[in-house]
């Protein structure tokens, strides 16, 4: 099992991408040639050609004779899952099973498997006919390469502006199953030949180290606290990152270890990408610099936003109570539902449950505010 060695990142701002050039450069329309590209890059030939012919043709190019990747990418989607199920079951025997699905969905996660389409050229070689597409692979691709340049911290699992388009994920999937079906679903083999592709293979050691250090080392440069707020919803975790008190990123994924990974990307791509660098300079979140006379109509003042807006009532939440009874400090959370979404705020700490309302709702009125400055 790899154990990759962490290395200190440096946080900077990365600069804009250019502009993405339509049609993207680079496409092998010579489909023996393609073919050979890949065989070259696995070092394994195919004795059925036309798997690999299959699992390099979009649905936008299919038809007739042509079929797509799409039963393919069924067949390698669970392929990957269980060869991973296999190799981390094997090298972690201390590992608990929550742990085991965890570190599974992070090496076979999107933004991962497009993060490996990306590091070996693979899109050129994919037959398709969509220029929407297009645009989206070729900003990814700009994204990922900018990402890599400046040295984020972020990979592998992402920390671009842009969201990993699954086609990507989809071409990774597709050729792994095409080796599957082509060694007669010997999963042993399969491993063998494809396991290279997904190196850095994400550890019990490593997968929280990055990018949440990142944000970690970004914000205690700047002075400034970092919260998680996590809830459920359905059977999916939910996770809101605050800086300052500010939200500033969400995240969400069946596993929780994900959605906070999501949630911290989401939280340097705005903070690094110039969204909201205002919030690594602005003061707040302590509790010491806003007048509690400035805070006690808020509160109210958005309890009649959000009827003007005909948005659900917010809702107050306790978040944590501290200190002896002649002393005792309190935190609330504020929720609020709009059409962008639904987004909540933490409060400073207060010395009434009142104040700590008010200080939410503040933070709250703030945020909507910066969404829609005809608040």
């Amino acid at each position: 099992m790899m154990n990759p060695g962490s290395r200190k990142r440096r946080a900077s701002s990365p600069a804009p991408s250019a502009p993405v050039t339509l049609p993207l450069p680079g496409f092998v329309a010579d489909r023996e040639e393609a073919a050979a590209r890949v065989e070259r890059l696995l070092q394994y030939q195919f004795n059925k050609r036309s798997l690999l012919e299959e699992a390099l043709t979009h649905q936008s190019f299919a038809g007739g004779a042509a079929a797509s990747y799409q039963r393919l990418e069924f067949v390698g989607d669970a392929a990957l899952g269980l060869a991973f199920s296999n190799f981390l079951y094997l090298t972690n025997p201390t590992v608990g099973p929550g742990a085991l699905s965890t570190l599974r969905a992070a090496n076979i996660s999107t933004e991962k498997l497009a993060r490996v389409a990306v590091r070996h050229d693979l899109y050129p070689l994919l037959r398709r006919n969509c220029p929407r597409l297009d645009l989206l692979v070729g900003q990814f691709i700009q994204s990922v390469k900018q990402e890599l340049q400046d040295d984020l911290g972020t990979t592998p699992y992402g920390g671009t502006v842009f969201k990993a388009p699954k086609v990507l994920a989809d071409i990774v999937e597709a050729i792994a199953a095409a080796v599957y079906v082509d060694c007669n679903f010997n999963l042993e083999k399969l491993w063998k030949v494809t396991r290279f592709l997904f190196e850095p293979i994400v550890t019990a050691e490593t997968i929280d180290e990055q990018p949440v250090s990142t944000l970690h080392e970004l914000c205690q440069k700047h002075g400034k606290d970092i919260k998680f707020k996590t809830w459920q919803k359905g059977g999916t975790t939910v996770v809101n990152v605050f800086v300052g008190g500010t939200l500033v990123g969400m995240g969400s994924s069946e596993q929780m270890v994900i959605a906070k990974l999501n949630a911290t990307r989401d939280a340097l791509s705005k903070l690094l990408g110039g969204g909201n660098q205002q919030v690594l300079t602005i003061g707040v979140g302590h509790g010491s610099e806003v007048e509690v006379g400035e805070l006690r109509e808020c509160k109210q003042k958005l309890i009649e936003q959000c009827s003007r807006k005909h948005w659900p009532k917010p809702i107050f939440k306790l978040e944590k109570e501290e200190g002896p009874a002649h002393d005792r400090t309190f935190v609330y959370s504020v929720q609020v539902e709009t059409q962008g979404g639904i987004w909540v705020t933490l409060s400073d700490k207060m010395s009434r449950v009142k104040d700590a309302e008010n200080s939410g709702a503040q933070k709250m009125l703030e945020h909507l505010l910066k969404l829609d400055p005809c608040t």
